[in-house]
């Protein structure tokens, strides 16, 4: 059995995963990181972006927007203001929500709307 971090991804309003995994990719302000077991200490700070939590059942894809990340002793915490597990996302909402943020130019709620649109889609 391949060695595991337990992870915990938790938004402001509940938790949204927790569990083993192999491998954690996140997006944040110095660039796309991938945290393994044994990974030394890090904290960080989330960029908007998909999260990949690769399990030994699978991968379990989140869209994230802003928080941080936290790794020791082989416990990596995500804490996002905003966090959705790929499989939660409404994809027509999702693209109705990104052509009305390009319609009004707010390219907050663009990059929203694309993160989410790319979770579900797995283009990242």
């Amino acid at each position: 059995m391949a060695a595991e971090l337990h992870v915990e991804l938790v938004a402001a309003d509940r938790s949204v995963w927790s569990g083993e995994a192999t491998l954690v990719i996140a997006r944040t302000t110095s660039g796309d990181i991938g945290v393994m077991p044994g990974h030394q200490p890090l904290l960080g700070v989330l960029e908007s972006g998909p999260v990949t939590i690769k399990t030994a059942d699978g991968n379990v894809v989140a869209a994230v927007h802003g928080g941080f990340i936290s790794f020791a002793d082989n416990k990596l915490s995500l804490l996002a203001e905003v966090a959705e597990l790929a499989d939660e996302i409404d994809v027509q909402r999702a693209e109705r929500a990104l052509e009305r943020a390009k319609a009004e130019a707010d390219a907050h709620a663009e990059r929203r709307a694309d993160v989410r649109l790319r979770s579900v889609t797995g283009v990242h």
